[in-house]
Parts: structure tokens; C-alpha cells; sequence
């Protein structure tokens, strides 16, 4: 534009090195075509933001969901592991009484007269268990005549205990 003035003027005398405009009026329908299209880009801004503010409230959402539901199942596994340590440690510890006191029987055993303890033991759960049998109203229990069946009765659980240390 100022080379065209420059270039009109010129045969004036006249050289136009720049140009101001002071005042510029446009129509009211570009005015207002003006106004519209800055508010439908400010509006398209607004929904733009909106919408990745949503975007990023649906994966953050997302990720502590992800995140609270490892956490539980990690402790859950945890809790699991924490109960198997602790039956394991129970079964061993009981494995381990049973066989010191096994141990300890078997030595006394071994001791002058263990096994006539043994014998007074055997005795004392039969008779036990024929007390048990006896007091059951609808079992018929048929006592033996002889004692010396029940003697033979202590005299093969003792051949057995001997089996047992051989």
C-alpha cells in the first residue's frame, strides 16, 4: 500500500515512507460478525478445556481405582500368605510335640517296668471301652467268661509294642 501512494505522489515531489490510518469504522454487520466469530472461538476454547478436564477426571478416576484395587488384592495375598506361614508353623509345632513325646514314651518304656506300665495301660482302655460299650442302651455287649481272654487280649498288644521296638 505505501509503494502505491509513494508511486501516485511521486509526481508531487512527494515520497511516502509510511501510512496511518486514524480512524477505521467497519459496518456494523462486520462488527458484529467480528463479535461472533471471537465468542464462538472463545466458547470452542471453554469446550475444549471442559472437555479434557473431564478426559483427565475420567483417567484419574481410572488410575486410583487400578491402583485401590492392586492395593487390596495385594493385601488379600498377603493376608493369605501370612495365614499358610502361620497353620504351617502350627502343623510343625505340633509334629514336633507329638514326636518328643513319642520319644519319651518310648524311652520309658524301655526303663525297668515300662513295660508293665504298658501292660496296666492296655488293660485300662479295654476296660474303658467295654465301660463305653456298656452304658450304649442299644448295644448287646457279651462279656467274656474268662478273664484269660482279656489277658490274651494285653499279651498281643504287648507282642505288638515289641514288634514296634525291633
Amino acid at each position: 500500500m505505501v509503494q502505491a501512494i509513494d508511486e501516485a505522489a511521486l509526481n508531487w515531489g512527494v515520497k511516502v515512507l509510511r501510512y496511518e490510518i486514524g480512524r477505521l469504522t467497519p459496518p456494523k454487520e462486520i462488527l458484529h460478525a467480528m463479535q461472533a466469530q471471537i465468542t464462538a472461538e472463545r466458547e470452542k476454547r471453554a469446550l475444549i478445556a471442559a472437555s479434557e478436564g473431564r478426559r483427565q477426571e475420567q483417567i484419574n478416576i481410572a488410575t486410583g481405582e487400578r491402583e485401590a484395587f492392586i492395593a487390596r488384592s495385594e493385601g488379600e495375598k498377603q493376608a493369605v500368605i501370612n495365614k499358610a506361614q502361620g497353620e504351617a508353623a502350627s502343623i510343625t509345632a505340633v509334629a514336633d510335640a507329638t514326636a518328643g513325646a513319642i520319644e519319651r514314651v518310648a524311652a520309658a518304656i524301655r526303663q525297668p517296668g515300662g513295660e508293665q506300665a504298658v501292660q496296666l495301660k492296655v488293660a485300662e482302655k479295654a476296660v474303658e471301652a467295654y465301660g463305653k460299650v456298656a452304658a450304649d442302651a442299644t448295644t448287646t455287649l457279651i462279656v467274656p467268661g474268662n478273664m484269660s481272654e482279656v489277658s490274651a487280649l494285653i499279651a498281643s498288644a504287648m507282642t505288638l509294642v515289641r514288634q514296634g521296638k525291633g
